[in-house]
C-alpha cells in the first residue's frame, strides 16, 4: 500500500491558493481514478482506491501545512506504511507552473514537520509541483497564499494524466 499526502491549508479561504496545489492534485487523482469518497480520519481527509494494481490511500491533512507530520504519522502508523512508501505532493517555487520533479526528503516547513515527527527520517518521496516564483523573496508569502489563476490550476490538474512519469513512487 502507498500513502499519497497532499500538502495545503484547510478551509475555503485557502482552497485554490498556490500553496494548496498538493490538495488540488489529490482531488484530481481521486476524481480521475474513481477513489472512494473523502472522509475525516487521522486529522485529515482520507480516501482510497487503486492506481493499476497498487492500493493507494490519499491524505489531505487538516492540521495546516506546517503541522502535517501529525496527520501523516497517524495514518502511516495505523496502516503500517513504511516511510519509503509515502509520497508527499507539494508546491515548489523553483519550478515553473505545470512542471514537476520527484525527489527524496528535505524541503519546506510542512516537509520538515513530517521529518521531525518521523525521528528525522527523510526516506520518503516528494513530488514537487511547480508554482513558479514571484521574482522577489519579499513577495513569496502573498504569492503562495493567493488564488492561482485558472491556467495554473489546469496545469496542476494535468499531473494526474502523467502518472507513468512518477517513476519509483509506483515501484
Amino acid at each position: 500500500m502507498k500513502l499519497f499526502v497532499g500538502l495545503g491549508n484547510p478551509g475555503a479561504k485557502y482552497a485554490q491558493n498556490r500553496h494548496n496545489i498538493g490538495f488540488m492534485a489529490l482531488d484530481r487523482i481521486a476524481k480521475d481514478y474513481g477513489f472512494s469518497p473523502w472522509r475525516s480520519k487521522f486529522r485529515g481527509q482520507l480516501c482510497e482506491g487503486r492506481l493499476g494494481d497498487i492500493k493507494v490511500q490519499l491524505l489531505k491533512p487538516t492540521t495546516f501545512m506546517n503541522l502535517s507530520g501529525q496527520s501523516v504519522g497517524e495514518a502511516a502508523r495505523f496502516h503500517k506504511i513504511p516511510l519509503n512508501q509515502i509520497t508527499v505532493f507539494h508546491d515548489e517555487l523553483d519550478l515553473a507552473p505545470g512542471k514537476m520533479r520527484l525527489k527524496q526528503g528535505g524541503g519546506h516547513n510542512g516537509l520538515r514537520d513530517i521529518i521531525n515527527k518521523r525521528s528525522g527520517d527523510k526516506n520518503f518521496h516528494r513530488l514537487r509541483l511547480g508554482i513558479g516564483h514571484p521574482g522577489n523573496a519579499k513577495l513569496v508569502t502573498n504569492y503562495v497564499l493567493k488564488k492561482a489563476p485558472l491556467e495554473e490550476r489546469r496545469l496542476a490538474h494535468s499531473i494526474t494524466k502523467r502518472h507513468s512519469q512518477w517513476g519509483s513512487i509506483f515501484g
